[in-house]
């Protein structure tokens, strides 16, 4: 007699991918693009002359650095800098440089939820700025939110960069904020990235690249599943697709398979089953514009102090306060 055991659900991502090809319309979280190969993949997404916004971001960062850099200082007790989604922390490192040489008494604590890029960003500073103090943590935003309240003994200053709030639906993004304000304090900031509405081609071609990275990038999650899961996705009969509706502001990601077929995750005690052009939703990357992000801070309890922008006005960086 064959006994069938309920499969252990015992990792987020387990449980994610489960809930999200046992749905209908199927899902996957953006967030498991990244292991080493994702974030290879990432920081050649970011070299593409037609992903503006590492670029956009890099060039407010580099042009209003001392601004910026004299927003953050606390002469008197020192500040607390702490970076959620750091990645390589290549646009960071020019805010960390100008602090390090003005004298700012400060902790950079870096997360994210890739261990290969704290990894790699925590030896990188150390080579590059070995007198910077660094403590770096690997964690998803969410989950190291309560821990934040505990930096509560001088200022803070939040920065979350590279648009990383477009990955999340207006809802989810006013409780991410409202999240950030309750471990926030009246003289603590928050910096954060916004990409703007501009012209639909140019966001459709910054994620949909002739070359195939984006592809890849978005593929990679799949890959993830077969290695870690013992799945058995053939990654060539799914194409990558990328809409954008200006009305509302949002991108959408979606991997469409071009034939019927079984999968099965060994690890999950899982088969599915697709339709011809059935698709995976896999990221959204919502596009924002003043009035929005008004709306949403407003929704969380937070107020704009000010805002930095790129030559084009591609971009934004948001400086909030508690309201």
């Amino acid at each position: 007699m064959e006994i069938k055991t309920k499969p252990q659900l015992d990792t987020t991502f387990k449980n994610e991918v489960f809930k999200g090809l046992s749905s209908f319309p199927k899902f996957l979280s953006s967030k498991y693009f990244y292991d080493k190969k994702g974030d290879r993949l990432f920081q050649d997404i970011m070299a593409m002359p037609s992903y503006y916004l590492t670029g956009c971001e890099y060039q407010i960062i580099s042009s209003n650095t001392k601004t910026i850099g004299e927003l953050f200082r606390d002469r008197k007790n020192g500040l607390d800098l702490i970076e959620l989604g750091a990645g390589d922390g290549k646009k960071t490192k020019v805010l960390l440089k100008y602090m390090a040489e003005n004298d700012f008494n400060f902790i950079y604590k870096p997360i994210d939820i890739s261990e290969n890029a704290v990894e790699m960003l925590s030896n990188n500073l150390a080579d590059e700025m070995p007198t910077l103090n660094v403590d770096a943590e690997a964690g998803e935003y969410f989950e190291v939110l309560d821990r934040l309240k505990g930096f509560n003994k001088r200022k803070k200053v939040i920065m979350v960069l590279g648009s990383n709030i477009g990955n999340l639906k207006h809802p989810k993004a006013i409780e991410f904020l409202s999240k950030l304000k309750d471990t926030m304090l009246s003289d603590d900031l928050l910096f954060m990235g916004f990409d703007q509405k501009k012209n639909p081609q140019t966001i459709l071609n910054a994620y949909n690249d002739d070359t195939g990275i984006t592809a890849a990038f978005n593929k990679n999650i799949l890959t993830r599943i077969n290695r870690e899961l013992a799945g058995n996705f053939e990654e060539a009969k799914f194409n990558h697709w990328e809409v954008y509706d200006p009305e509302t502001g949002t991108a959408k990601s979606f991997l469409v398979a071009t034939e019927a077929m079984e999968v099965s995750i060994q690890k999950l005690g899982l088969t599915i089953r697709f339709d011809p052009w059935e698709t995976i939703h896999t990221e959204i990357s919502q596009k924002y514009d003043d009035k929005t992000v008004r709306w949403l801070a407003a929704q969380a309890g937070l107020r704009i102090e000010t805002s930095f922008t790129d030559a084009k006005g591609y971009y934004k960086n948001y400086v909030f306060r508690k309201e």
